[in-house]
């Protein structure tokens, strides 16, 4: 038996879902964080939400609009990242994204989330 079996995972081996319409994920789950490997097609829009868990989305290819702060803030803004670019969102900040284009983003989190902004309720 290979002692690393549970530690190293290929992208292309795993099982891959489609929580809404518009997004491909797969995820590997530890016990303290979690990396999904995410593909959204150009419109796909994440509706304002916000969650305990710290994230860090980093886009690997394609263009993507983050909104941050609470839809009725004056300080709410908008960031768009491109393909190297990596989003910071602390614990409870409330945001959202629209796919500019076809992307695909690695979402780190934690601590680990059942559920994540592309989930549905």
């Amino acid at each position: 038996m290979n002692p690393d079996a549970n530690l190293v995972h290929t992208w292309s081996e795993l099982n891959q879902d489609a929580p809404m319409d518009k997004v491909l994920r797969r995820r590997i789950i530890g016990e303290r964080m979690m990396i999904s490997e995410v593909h959204l097609a150009r419109g796909f829009v994440v509706p304002t939400h916000q969650h305990e868990n710290e994230q860090m989305a980093m886009v690997v290819s394609g263009k993507i609009r983050f909104r941050l702060g609470a839809e009725d803030s004056p300080e709410r803004h908008e960031v768009v990242l491109e393909g190297g670019s990596v989003m910071h969102l602390p614990s409870n900040l409330p945001h959202s994204a629209e796919a500019l284009e076809d992307t695909v983003i690695y979402d780190l989190f934690s601590p680990v989330s059942e559920g994540t902004g592309i989930d549905r309720d």
